[in-house]
């Protein structure tokens, strides 16, 4: 008796597969369920929402963190997953979940309408002669179906919309596809040859640790814990605090410090604010350290440029909102910056991509890349193909050959940069200085375009907007799943079709939510993201086009082309000297309104980080991540919680923050 209790106590606990279907089924229908939940937060409750897309994504963060907890419970003992199985069920709902959200999904079917809308709904003539030239597939031409679509209170017109849905829905699938395989051409050189730091990616790692068995658990360490504790309970009484007054207000910002003045040269320096959110200064401190000096040295040095401009006579404005391509020109420099780390990117990766496409066309294929998740030949036929369909629709929308590859080719080259941004930074979340179609009339002018091109242009805005409010969140997600796959010890190519499985489907379930939800409600009616800005973005554009095309902005130019130089001249110092403290992409950031208000955060996490290695090495900073990565996971706990009682109780219940 007492020896058949004890080798029943000993048998091994039965454990799932590594990766099987039954995970890859859970991790799908926990992504749709997510992505359900965010989609109604977005739009319903119109609290902006970071639960599948943003930097860092609260949704499959949170959701690790309740299931590595629960696998902890005694009663789940016998069937709890293990740390790499959990991992694989974040990969897939991390890389699927910003399908369903306003970034990608409803922002795609907004802009394949919204000139249609704006066409219909005026009688200026530039406007009716622009609407013609809209082609008959990109959305639904019935006024009845455009005007439900943005006013709601109406039954989806499904008649009018499966052509502009399977058109763009092929369109948003091609370009996952060519986006995800030129990531898995290009990991191999950003995770193994050139190290790229991935901090986000330490979020998931350090959170779930191995327990007895190999079961997942979540992280002892108490340095996690302390940081989870006080970044959590600081945001909670913060935002409890706008609701009830009598709660004392700790206020983490943004704190207003200085008001703007606008006359005088100190009109340059801006307002003024203070941010003490948990997770930026998280990130600040996890970054390179001459990278987060960089930030607010360049945010400074930004003001100060504004300063002699204004003293020297320039019309006083905001710094933080200087869209002109007046002296300093800040977004046109920061658009020659990033164009410039983009260059660089491909010319640094340029012998392994050689390599990749030696290997892809030889009989070597299948041997040499065994351990790659995807075969590279495989990889650069699916490049290929996915391309050449995004290429087709611009055909189909009757934009020139030259043009099609053009705007195909810099939409990937904005992925590309903001994904290598992400990776090698977590700066992910800085917008772009200038939309795609800015930085290509600046330099050349809007008359060179076709109104078909131009209307192409505008139509996929949704691809390169910027800022983790756009498609490029989705290749982003992925990188960042084969970097903690790669860390983890875990066979990816499962989990790669897994994640391409989940995608599909949330394309699907995205596409009816989305279209069911704006015309119960209306698009006007909703978060909108922005509307005002979009709108005001496609009438002066299209206006400026139909009405007065101009030639280049030789000024714009100029900014441009000083802001690539300068990123050009930093980056060599940087790889000659490695004193050299100024980080190119660090001069880039500086160049994009959001700095205003991330300035503070960064300078507080690279002096934090500048006391603890100066003082007693990189042994304390090494030991002290884990307390970063609590302050990241306790501010997500604490919206996540915010959002749930909203959800809940169907009352706004989250003041929610500008990411």
């Amino acid at each position: 008796m007492g020896t058949r209790q004890l080798q029943t106590e000993r048998a091994p606990a039965r454990a799932w597969p590594e990766v099987s279907a039954l995970l890859v089924a859970l991790g799908i229908v926990l992504l749709a369920l997510l992505g359900v939940a965010g989609f109604w937060l977005d739009c319903y409750y119109r609290v902006a929402s970071r639960f599948g897309a943003g930097v860092p994504a609260e949704g499959p963060v949170v959701l690790l963190f309740l299931l590595a907890g629960a696998a902890a419970l005694p009663v789940l003992q016998r069937c709890a997953p293990t740390r790499r199985q959990l991992l694989a069920i974040y990969m897939i709902v991390l890389t699927g979940a910003p399908v369903i959200s306003y970034k990608v999904m409803e922002s795609l079917l907004v802009h394949a309408t919204i000139q249609r809308y704006l066409g219909m709904a005026t009688q200026i003539p530039w406007q009716q002669t622009f609407l013609n030239r809209i082609p008959t597939w990109l959305a639904p031409t019935d006024w009845s179906a455009v005007e439900g679509f943005y006013h709601g209170q109406a039954s989806v017109p499904w008649a009018a919309w499966w052509t502009a849905l399977l058109a763009w829905c092929s369109f948003l699938l091609a370009l996952g596809l060519c986006s995800t395989c030129l990531m898995l051409l290009v990991r191999r050189q950003w995770i193994s040859h050139e190290r790229l730091t991935f901090p986000l990616a330490q979020v998931p790692l350090v959170m779930v640790a191995e327990g007895e068995r190999g079961r997942a658990r979540l992280t002892a360490n108490s340095l996690f814990w302390l940081g989870l504790t006080v970044s959590f309970g600081a945001t909670a009484l913060d935002n409890a605090a706008q609701f009830v007054p009598a709660l004392p207000a700790l206020n983490l910002g943004p704190m207003k410090v200085m008001e703007w003045h606008p006359t005088g040269p100190l009109a340059g320096l801006d307002e003024m604010n203070l941010v003490l959110w948990p997770w930026l200064v998280a990130i600040a401190y996890l970054i390179p350290k001459d990278l987060a000096f960089s930030c607010w040295f360049f945010w400074w040095v930004r003001l100060g440029l504004h300063v002699i401009a204004f003293a020297a006579g320039a019309t006083p404005q905001r710094p933080a909102w200087h869209w002109v391509s007046e002296f300093p020109a800040p977004l046109f420099q920061g658009t020659g910056s990033l164009l410039a780390i983009s260059a660089f990117s491909l010319w640094s990766a340029r012998r392994h991509l050689a390599r990749v496409a030696r290997i892809a066309l030889s009989r070597a294929s299948g041997r040499e890349d065994a351990d790659e998740p995807v075969p590279y030949r495989w990889g650069l036929l699916g490049l290929l193909l996915s391309f050449a369909w995004m290429v087709g629709m611009c055909l189909l929308a009757g934009c020139r050959p030259i043009a099609s590859l053009v705007l195909v080719a810099a939409v990937l080259v904005y992925v590309l940069t903001w994904v290598r941004l992400r990776a090698e930074t977590g700066l992910g979340f800085i917008p772009y200085p200038l939309f795609l179609h800015q930085s290509i009339t600046v330099p050349l002018g809007a008359a060179v375009f076709t109104p078909a091109e131009m209307i192409m242009v505008h139509a996929t805005h949704w691809c390169y907007h910027g800022g983790g409010d756009s498609f490029e969140i989705l290749p982003g997600n992925a990188l960042e799943s084969m970097k903690i796959g790669d860390a983890a010890g875990i066979r990816m190519r499962p989990v790669l079709l897994g994640m391409a499985a989940g995608f599909v489907i949330v394309v699907v379930l995205g596409a009816w939510l989305t279209l069911t939800g704006m015309y119960c409600y209306g698009f006007l009616n909703t978060h909108a993201n922005g509307i005002e800005h979009e709108l005001n973005v496609y009438s002066s554009s299209l206006h400026e086009y139909f009405v007065d095309p101009g030639g280049p902005d030789v000024t714009g130019g100029i900014a441009m082309a000083a802001g690539a130089a300068v990123t050009v001249g930093l980056g060599a110092m940087r790889l000659r000297f490695w004193w050299w403290p100024f980080h190119p992409i660090g001069y880039l950031a500086a160049n994009t309104w959001v700095m205003y208000m991330y300035w503070s955060p960064f300078f507080i996490g690279w002096l934090a980080k500048t006391l603890v290695t100066r003082y007693s090495g990189l042994r304390l900073y090494r030991q002290t991540i884990p307390l970063a990565i609590g302050f990241i996971v306790g501010d997500l706990l604490n919206e996540m919680l915010w959002g749930m009682a909203t959800l809940v109780t169907g009352v706004p219940l989250r003041a929610g923050r500008p990411w």
